[in-house]
C-alpha cells in the first residue's frame, strides 16, 4: 500500500507532451498521471506508438526543449524535477534515475570503450580514484554476465554482439545503484536465455539495493514474470491499470484483452490461430474524438463516441464505458477455448 503521507519516489500528475510540427502543436501523450514508490516494479505495456517512451523521456528531460511541450507535473521524492535546468537534472540522471535504452548501439559512444564510458559515469556521480572506479566497472560486467570481464572493459561497442552490448548498457545504469531504473525494452534484442538472465539482473538489483523498477515493454509474458503493477498505454493515455494478479486474472479494458488473448498458451492444445487486433494505432497527429481505441474494438457502441471517464484515484480501473457484466461476457468469449490446430 502506499503511504499518503511519505512523498512517492516518483509522482507524475496530468502529465501532457506536443511537439512542434509544420501543421502545429501535435499532442502525443494525454493526463497521464501515476506514481512509483520504493522497490516497485512497474510495468507500462502497449503497440510501438502509444506513447511509453516517450512519457519516461519528457518526465527525465530527455527530449528537445525547443520542439517539445510538457505539461503537468512530476516530482522525484517530493522534488518537481519538469523543467529543472539541465544541469541540476544530471546530477539526478545516472545517480538516482538511471535509464536503459531501448538500442544499446546508439546508447554507446563509438569512439571510446566500454570500461571507459561506465567509468565516466561513475566519476561524474561519485568521488573516487580511476582504479576504484575501474574495479567497479569490472565487476559491473561481470555481474551482468559478460565473459571474460577485464577484458570486455578494454572492448569498444562495435567488438561486441548485440546482447552483451545491452548488458554493457545495463552495467553502466547500475554502475551508481539508482533509487529507480527505467528500462526501455531492454530484452527485445536479445535470446529467450540471455532475456532470462536480464529479467534476474532486474530483479537482483531490486533485491539487493531496493530500486523501484519502471519496465517500458509490449511483451505481456515479461509483465506477468516481474511485475508488481502494471498500467497500459494507448494513444497516450493510460487506458487501465491495477496489480498485475488484478490485470491478468481479470483485465477490463478491451485493448488489454487483445494484447494478452495474443500470447501463445504454455499449456493445452496448439491453437490453430491466435487472436489479433484488427487495425493499427493511430498516430498523434490523428487520434480520433471519444475513445480512441473504438475504431479497432469490437465492443464499441454509441457512448464510445465521447471521451471515457476518467480513471479513478487507486485500484483497478479501466478507461471505458464497458460496465462490469459486458465487461466479463467480452472476456469470457475472447479467451474461450480457441480452435486447434490439426
Amino acid at each position: 500500500m502506499t503511504d499518503p503521507i511519505r512523498p512517492a519516489l516518483l509522482d507524475v500528475d496530468h502529465l501532457k507532451v506536443s511537439f512542434a510540427t509544420d501543421r502545429g502543436r501535435v499532442t502525443a501523450i494525454n493526463d497521464v498521471s501515476f506514481r512509483i514508490d520504493d522497490g516497485e516494479f512497474v510495468a507500462i505495456v502497449g503497440e510501438s506508438g502509444s506513447g511509453k517512451t516517450v512519457s519516461l523521456l519528457s518526465i527525465l528531460g530527455l527530449t528537445d526543449r525547443r520542439t517539445t511541450f510538457v505539461e503537468g507535473t512530476a516530482a522525484f521524492r517530493g522534488r518537481p524535477i519538469l523543467g529543472l535546468p539541465d544541469r541540476e537534472l544530471r546530477r539526478i540522471r545516472g545517480k538516482q534515475i538511471a535509464f536503459i535504452p531501448q538500442d544499446p548501439l546508439t546508447a554507446l559512444t563509438p569512439v571510446h570503450t566500454i570500461g571507459w564510458q561506465i567509468v565516466e559515469q561513475i566519476r561524474t556521480h561519485e568521488t573516487v580514484s580511476k582504479e576504484a572506479a575501474k574495479k567497479r566497472a569490472i565487476e559491473l560486467l561481470d555481474e551482468v554476465g559478460l565473459p571474460n570481464p577485464a577484458a570486455a572493459f578494454g572492448r569498444y561497442p562495435h567488438q561486441l554482439s548485440g546482447g552483451m552490448r545491452q548488458r554493457a548498457v545495463i552495467a553502466m545504469a547500475l554502475s551508481c545503484n539508482p533509487a529507480l531504473l527505467v528500462a526501455d525494452e531492454p530484452t527485445t534484442a536479445l535470446d529467450v536465455t540471455v532475456q532470462a538472465q536480464v529479467l534476474d539482473l532486474l530483479k537482483r538489483l531490486r533485491r539487493d539495493h531496493g530500486s523501484a523498477i519502471i519496465l517500458i515493454t509490449h511483451d505481456m509474458g515479461v509483465v506477468a514474470e516481474v511485475a508488481d503493477r502494471v498500467m497500459v498505454m494507448y494513444a497516450g493515455r493510460v487506458i487501465e491499470r491495477g496489480t498485475a494478479r488484478e490485470i491478468f486474472a481479470a483485465p477490463e479494458h478491451p485493448y488489454t484483452w487483445g494484447l494478452m488473448a495474443s500470447i501463445p498458451p504454455v499449456e493445452g492444445p496448439r491453437p490453430h490461430r491466435l487472436p489479433s487486433i484488427p487495425g493499427t494505432p493511430p498516430t498523434p497527429a490523428n487520434i480520433p474524438p471519444g475513445c480512441a481505441f473504438a475504431p479497432r474494438c469490437a465492443h464499441r457502441f454509441a457512448p464510445c463516441a465521447g471521451l471515457p471517464p476518467a480513471l479513478s484515484a487507486s485500484g483497478h480501473d479501466a478507461f471505458c464505458f464497458l460496465d462490469d457484466n459486458a465487461r466479463a461476457a467480452g472476456r469470457a468469449a475472447l479467451f474461450a477455448a480457441p480452435e486447434t490446430a490439426a
